[in-house]
């Protein structure tokens, strides 16, 4: 008995340890299992909500960029509305333009999945480009996504160089900004950024580089030119061609909406603004905004000269003739002034119905356009650079639209006469019918060829945008002795400033000059996400 008990004794203790023992490890294998399916359930319940959240921020930036294609839709339909249709009168937001404006996101099953916002911001008077904000949300969500937007009918000023004819960059001349043509283009310069054609294949003649009877790809160098850039390892990947052309023709239509928004400028001629033949009337009144023509006949040496005042006027003359073998412009020109410190038109618009020579005094700060055209008639009227054109500033608050129904020309006694300069141009050009250049011959004497200029210390600088339908140049050179022609120990005989530089005015692209004739129908020109949460 004694020695059973004793055995009894010696298990159960061994019994209790092993008690002891696996309750302890079932509780931490329990408590490790409740620790594994908590955290795999916050994993699973964070991955919803991240995916979650994730559908709903796509779904709000979709519904962003759907009110960035509803106001490109709206422009397109109601070009001059920054207001989304309200006829409210409102203070725009010094920074965001007019707004807000809600409109419910109605999905194509009509379910409301939430809304969009909009800020309507117009970038300057009479330009075609708006900025637009568009900030999406998700139902009642907290959940943001915000679009901003450049929406604009590219302008003629969104090319440095566009021409409806063939073009020729030389090695000592460079390509700044877009350029295109309708033809083609040899390009032996740099060149900055796109350079197009319409063709996809040209016959240039030997003033544009080519032969005459040999034919080139759209866009081409000339495998000899080896400086400032190797033609034949130059990077070529922004030459594109054949592209859509542009259309030279719709200048026309441009012109006449610029007449008829000078006429509604003002009160005396508001009324012809809105009639049917309103591009073929010609009033004698002169008002701010719009020119009479000087008689019914029509002469390329009459017209008026525009002077353009750094506080934003305008001064006024009239041309009564031209000899532009004189020099400068005050003995160039028998004028006669009519007006000072006019008033630049609220739309930003001067219309003439005859010629126009322009001057800056000494620069101009402001927006304008200047287009000249005989709308009523079969003549072209010109624009002519007189002298220095310079903004006061270069960020785009100052901006100048030349638009000719003919050419713009240099004229031969716009630069200094003789000495050391640098004679300036800020401007966006165009000329419909006829050239932008510096001419070969006087137009007093068509037998005499133009003032040259060649020394090193003689510049000219051009800072804006050319758009041409015929040729475009700054510099001839001609074949022999010429009358006013200056000869280049390397280049022979020169009409023109030889030394120049063309470069483009890329604020012209988001803010063109006053209603200045656009390229095509409304297009989303740029856009990016703004982060409105870190």
């Amino acid at each position: 008995m004694i020695h059973l008990r004793k055995i009894i004794q010696r298990i159960r203790p061994l019994k209790n340890d092993g008690d002891g023992f696996v309750l302890p490890a079932a509780i931490g294998i329990i408590i490790v299992i409740a620790i594994l399916a908590s955290a795999t359930f916050i994993v699973i319940e964070s991955n919803l909500y991240s995916v979650n959240n994730n559908v709903k921020r796509q779904q709000a930036f979709n519904i962003s960029e759907a009110g960035i294609n509803y106001y490109l839709w709206h422009l397109s339909h109601s070009p001059s509305d920054f207001k989304d249709g309200s006829t409210v009168a409102m203070t725009p937001d010094p920074t965001l333009g007019y707004g807000p404006f809600v409109h419910n996101y109605i999905d194509d099953n009509g379910v409301n999945q939430g809304t969009y916002t909009l800020y309507i911001n117009p970038q300057s008077n009479g330009s075609s480009v708006v900025k637009v904000r568009s900030i999406g949300r998700v139902g009642n969500s907290d959940i943001l996504r915000t679009i901003d937007a450049f929406i604009g009918a590219p302008s003629f000023a969104s090319y440095g160089v566009v021409s409806d004819s063939a073009v020729w960059f030389g090695n000592t001349e460079t390509a700044s900004g877009p350029v295109h043509s309708n033809q083609g283009v040899r390009m032996d310069g740099p060149s900055t950024t796109d350079v197009t054609s319409a063709n996809s294949t040209y016959v240039p003649s030997s003033a544009l580089g080519g032969n005459g009877s040999t034919s080139h790809p759209g866009v081409w160098c000339n495998s000899s030119v080896i400086s400032p850039v190797n033609c034949n390892t130059r990077v070529k990947t922004d030459w594109r061609y054949p592209v859509p052309a542009v259309d030279f023709n719709a200048i026309s239509g441009n012109l006449c909406t610029i007449k008829k928004t000078a006429f509604s400028d003002d009160p005396a001629t508001s009324a012809l603004a809105t009639s049917s033949n309103a591009c073929s009337q010609v009033p004698s009144t002169r008002t701010a905004s719009y020119l009479p023509r000087r008689s019914s006949t029509f002469s390329i040496s009459k017209g008026y000269l525009i002077q353009l005042n750094t506080n934003g006027t305008y001064d006024l003359s009239t041309v009564n003739g031209e000899t532009d073998t004189s020099t400068p412009y005050t003995s160039a020109l028998s004028r006669t002034v009519v007006g000072s410190g006019i008033t630049i038109p609220a739309s930003g618009v001067i219309f003439a119905e005859d010629n126009v020579w322009v001057r800056t005094n000494p620069t101009y700060h402001g927006r304008v356009t200047i287009a000249a055209g005989r709308l009523a008639t079969s003549d072209n009227a010109n624009i002519v650079v007189a002298d220095d054109i310079v903004y006061s500033t270069k960020n785009g608050q100052d901006a100048i639209g030349l638009v000719a129904e003919g050419s713009v020309l240099i004229a031969p006694y716009a630069p200094p006469s003789t000495g050391s300069f640098t004679f300036e141009v800020d401007a966006a050009m165009i000329a419909q019918a006829g050239t932008v250049e510096y001419p070969l011959k006087y137009r007093v004497n068509s037998n005499r060829c133009t003032r040259g200029w060649v020394n090193s210390n003689q510049q000219f600088n051009f800072y804006g945008s050319v758009a041409t339908r015929q040729p475009w140049t700054w510099t001839w050179q001609v074949g022999g002795a010429c009358g006013d022609a200056v000869r280049d120990p390397v280049n022979g005989y020169i009409s023109g400033i030889e030394n120049n530089t063309t470069e483009y005015d890329n604020n012209l692209l988001y803010a063109p000059p006053p209603s200045f004739p656009i390229t095509s129908s409304y297009t989303i020109l740029s856009w990016r996400e703004v982060l409105t949460k870190p």
